[in-house]
């Protein structure tokens, strides 16, 4: 067996200190293994809740997710809940008080690019769910990808690119096709849990069709 093979091999889901098989990624944190077995890949549906995740992995730009995890709740106390109404009348005083807070991010371009965001999120959901505007690059339906290694999974890909583009052309910050790719398999937009880890099929059964009946 040639080293690329052993080394992809070594990539795929592994057995955990309970038994089940999972991606190797959340490593044996217990607070990165929670997220994977309850909130990773789930198909998330909801507009708010889909625009605080792309926030947050606008946050993790150059760090890693653990980190934006382990400061959620830091976030949410100081983005109002992530809600967009709210954010988006945030004001100097606010970018200032977030700036002095040592439980998020403080990184002034990132913040200032929330409230920018949340002003794009309301300017779309006048027109449609800000859920809809996402989903519908997937015409409405879970992507159900079957990789076996890490190896395989794609950091972006061109249904990521056209989202980004689209979401920078209404406003967002933050939001290359890498970023929204991590997103997209956060969310659930597309299941790439790998197909030896218990929890591939059971987000494949969680998926909804939102395909428009023709």
């Amino acid at each position: 067996m040639s080293d690329a093979i052993t080394a992809g091999e070594e990539r795929v889901a592994i057995a955990g200190p309970d038994g089940k098989f999972r991606c190797r990624w959340p490593g044996s944190d217990p607070l990165y293994l929670a997220y994977h077995d309850t909130e990773w890949g789930v198909p998330e549906y909801d507009s708010r809740a889909l625009w605080e995740k792309l926030i947050l992995d606008g946050f993790q730009a150059g760090l890693s997710w653990i980190t934006i995890l382990r400061k959620r709740d830091a976030f949410r106390a100081g983005f109002a809940n992530f809600d967009p109404e709210q954010v988006a009348r945030f004001t100097e005083a606010d970018v200032a008080r977030l700036l002095a807070d040592p439980g998020i991010i403080r990184h002034r371009g990132k913040i200032e690019g929330t409230i920018k965001s949340a002003r794009a999120y309301l300017a779309i959901s006048e027109r449609e769910p800000f859920a809809d505007f996402l989903w519908k690059h997937l015409d409405g339906r879970v992507l159900q990808n079957s990789f076996r290694t890490q190896g395989e999974v794609p950091t972006q890909t061109a249904i990521s690119e056209a989202m980004a583009k689209e979401l920078k052309k209404a406003g967002f910050t933050f939001c290359g096709p890498t970023i929204v790719y991590a997103f997209m398999e956060a969310c659930g937009l597309v299941n790439d849990h790998l197909t030896g880890c218990f929890r591939w099929q059971e987000c494949a059964a969680l998926a909804r069709d939102l395909k428009p009946a023709a």
